[in-house]
């Protein structure tokens, strides 16, 4: 009788101890990983079209997550995409565009709050491997951002002396490897640095595996100039860039199995998008975002619409489609919501897309997007289903040879001349314009767009904003 009572005893203590586990698991906070690719087209992954790229970790990912098809990117080119991103803000709303050049005297402003930053007031451990791009100086580098630990690269990977304009059109300097805010290599061969930011990832994870954290991942790949390890050397049916598409894909499959290794699957947020279209002068050593409109560098849709997969176990049904806009912006709200974090005093851009994540809300958060670039010209809008652009010059490989094996074709450069509208239910390609057909539609995207012009201005109408913010400066 005494060994009965004895075990029920230590029966209901396990139970109690099991319950207790998973209250203080439910409490706890979801995971957040964030991976970031460089100049990865939207028809670079298997779900995404890709049919000469085998992606089956990232395939999988989507299989049990979720899959938006409207993603966008918040500006087409890398410094600005990752300011959007991170801080839920229009790049030109605090001063950055384009992409920083080494020994940039900008940064992104200490004053902005980061993703990172957001979370760490809630207290994630927070680090990121791979690319910043968000100002090289001391006083910029990710540790005066929000995360505790920096492995990876200043800018991108091309800005070295192995530049094919290197001479003619740039004097770069050594490409430098930071470890936090310490040079501890300059790189001749970037062959290892995938796998080497896959390892730290993981061990990362591991060291965090008992309190929240944030990991970023922005991969340096498949930026050119394009490096391989050997293990996946010769492996796909596009040449050296699927080989590139391939080894990040295995880089995701390895930290997706940490996860579950240590059962971190269920309550940890994963993310896998990319910072702009593919960079289409590069010829094969460029990605693809066919079917849309150009790359890299514009507005249309080539240019900001990226893949787009987000993974929770937790709250988000799997194996699902979203066609709703969302944008880069949308992220860092959207983020503090999942994670019961407090938003940035500051005014940002993004709104919360839980709900529509969650499948509560039907509609995307934002009545309309908008495609800044340069310094503050305002190319286009999305609004529903159609796209508008405004008349501006815009550079295209039409008409021109592309370029081979690491070496750039040139671009034209072309003036839109007229506002032109498409849509995009029906035409993915932007080849219809059909601003005459529908007049009241462009009336109602010129309103938004006055909208946001009073707001953040636009140099291509001579308007200037009201509530823009400046990046950091060192002088």
């Amino acid at each position: 009788m005494i060994r009965i009572i004895t075990i029920a005893i230590v029966f209901f203590f396990c139970l109690a101890c099991k319950n207790q586990a998973e209250l203080e698991t439910i409490k706890q906070p979801p995971n957040v990983i964030l991976i970031f690719t460089d100049d990865q087209g939207y028809r670079d992954v298997g779900v995404f079209g890709a049919d000469d790229i085998p992606t089956p970790n990232l395939d999988k990912l989507a299989s049990e997550g979720i899959k938006l098809s409207s993603f966008y990117s918040a500006q087409a080119v890398c410094s600005a995409s990752r300011a959007g991103i991170l801080t839920g803000c229009y790049p030109n709303r605090i001063g950055i565009h384009n992409a920083f050049m080494p020994n940039s005297h900008i940064g992104l402003n200490p004053k902005e709050i980061t993703l990172a930053e957001m979370l760490k007031e809630k207290g994630f451990a927070t680090g990121i491997f791979g690319k910043w791009h968000l100002g090289d100086a001391k006083e910029f580098l990710p540790t005066r951002h929000g995360f505790d630990e920096f492995y990876g690269i200043p800018y991108s990977n091309d800005m070295w002396p192995l530049h094919p304009q290197q001479g003619p059109v740039f004097d770069f300097g050594p490409l430098p490897l930071y470890q936090n805010e310490t040079v501890i290599d300059t790189i001749t061969d970037q062959t290892f640095l995938t796998t080497e930011i896959t390892a730290r990832s993981i061990d990362f994870i591991k060291r965090n595996k008992d309190h929240p954290f944030f990991l970023y991942v922005p991969h340096p790949q498949p930026h050119v100039p394009l490096f391989v390890s050997e293990k996946h050397k010769g492996k796909s049916q596009r040449g050296l860039y699927g080989d590139v598409i391939m080894e990040i894909d295995w880089s995701v499959g390895e930290i997706l199995k940490t996860l579950k290794e240590h059962n971190l699957e269920e309550n940890t947020i994963v993310i896998f998008t990319s910072d702009n279209g593919p960079w289409l002068a590069y010829g094969n050593h460029a990605g693809s975002a066919l079917p849309f409109r150009e790359g890299k560098g514009t507005a249309w849709e080539g240019g900001q619409r990226e893949p787009f997969i987000i993974k929770y176990p937790r709250e988000l049904k799997a194996d699902r489609l979203i066609n709703e806009p969302l944008m880069a912006i949308d992220i860092l709200p959207t983020i503090a919501e999942a994670t019961d974090a407090t938003l940035p005093n500051n005014i940002i851009d993004g709104k919360s897309a839980w709900s529509l994540l969650r499948g509560i809300e039907k509609k995307g958060p934002q009545e309309a997007y908008f495609f800044y670039y340069r310094i503050n010209e305002l190319h286009g809008v999305r609004y529903g289903k159609w796209k508008m652009y405004f008349p501006h010059n815009y550079r295209t490989m039409e008409g021109q040879i592309p370029g081979k094996d690491g070496q750039p074709g040139n671009y034209n450069y072309i003036d839109l001349e007229e506002v032109a509208l498409y849509d995009l239910s029906k035409d993915l390609s932007e080849t219809k314009n059909l601003a005459e057909d529908y007049p009241e539609v462009v009336l109602e995207i010129n309103l938004l767009a006055n909208e946001m012009r009073y707001r953040l201005g636009d140099s291509l109408m001579e308007i200037d904003g009201e509530e823009t913010r400046l990046a950091g400066s060192i002088e």
